[in-house]
């Protein structure tokens, strides 16, 4: 065992202690980052080019800010994208969210499907879209001006339709033209602020994170909105908190125009997102 792969093996440790969710592959992360090679590769790294700025790295991270500050860089489906203070950090769940979309969006006989991204924060969503259907017509809203800085850093050269301003009110151009609606909104509900992971809680934006008593407040706007946008028999997938599932779908009901409302598993078999569809008229 070389030197970087020595210290990793103690940095495994100490933030195992401190609580952190995935010690040892935020170890190897953070090892990788900082000598510049892929994770993989640590063991070719020679000792006398060990960085000793490996163990403040691992000090931060052991004081829970989120790995993705620490090295700028976020990696969802086949994106890597830049984040930092200010924008949410992409979770490996809302993957899943957007593998349904993709799906949803393939099998409509549409040549040029357009979709639209409520709440886009860090354009994951969005540039996923884009790059996985390529003939789609993606437009995105964030309405945080501090978001929208690493917004527009992961947009530069897309072929994204990037907005700013209120999810509730965006793309009034695009009513009853819009074949899918997808959005990662707050749902976190106000009560539950002690017990969300201190990445999240000390790091993330409140702004995407909370969203009322119960979680569902933006959500239920949301539902208006993806109404408003889409065409009839047009679909809208929004992501929830796994202890939600038996709430969210029926926020689209029948009475305000949806049809096969339904919820979805994400990789780990927990209600993650609701679907439903426009109904015709």
């Amino acid at each position: 065992m070389n030197l970087l792969l020595a210290e990793v093996a103690q940095a495994t440790q100490r933030l195992a202690d401190a609580g952190v969710p995935s010690p040892r592959t935020d170890a190897e992360e953070l090892a990788a980052y900082l000598h510049g090679v892929k994770r993989g590769e640590l063991h070719t790294v020679p000792d006398a080019d060990f960085d000793a700025r490996y163990w403040e790295v691992v000090a931060r991270r052991e004081a829970r800010e989120p790995l993705q500050h620490i090295t700028g860089r976020a990696y969802f489906r086949y994106l890597e994208l830049q984040v930092g203070p200010g924008v949410f950090v992409p979770r490996p769940e809302t993957e899943s969210v957007v593998g349904w979309a993709i799906d949803a969006v393939r099998a409509m006989d549409v040549v040029e499907p357009r979709i639209v991204d409520l709440c886009t924060g860090s354009g994951a969503i969005a540039l996923a879209l884009a790059q996985e259907v390529p003939r789609s017509r993606v437009h995105a809203v964030e309405l945080s001006e501090d978001a929208l800085v690493w917004t527009r850093k992961n947009m530069e050269g897309s072929r994204v339709d990037l907005r700013q301003g209120d999810a509730l009110t965006a793309f009034p151009d695009l009513d009853g033209h819009v074949d899918l609606v997808v959005s990662n909104p707050p749902y976190i509900p106000l009560t539950e602020w002690e017990y969300v992971a201190p990445e999240a809680r000390d790091h993330d934006p409140q702004l995407a994170l909370f969203s009322g008593e119960d979680g569902l407040d933006l959500i239920r706007g949301l539902e208006r909105t993806a109404h408003r946008l889409l065409r009839p028999g047009g679909v809208v997938v929004v992501e929830h908190a796994d202890t939600q599932g038996g709430q969210v779908p029926w926020i689209f009901t029948e009475e305000r125009g949806w049809a096969d409302a339904a919820d979805h598993p994400d990789l780990n078999n927990r209600p993650r997102f609701a679907t439903a569809r426009k109904a015709m008229p």
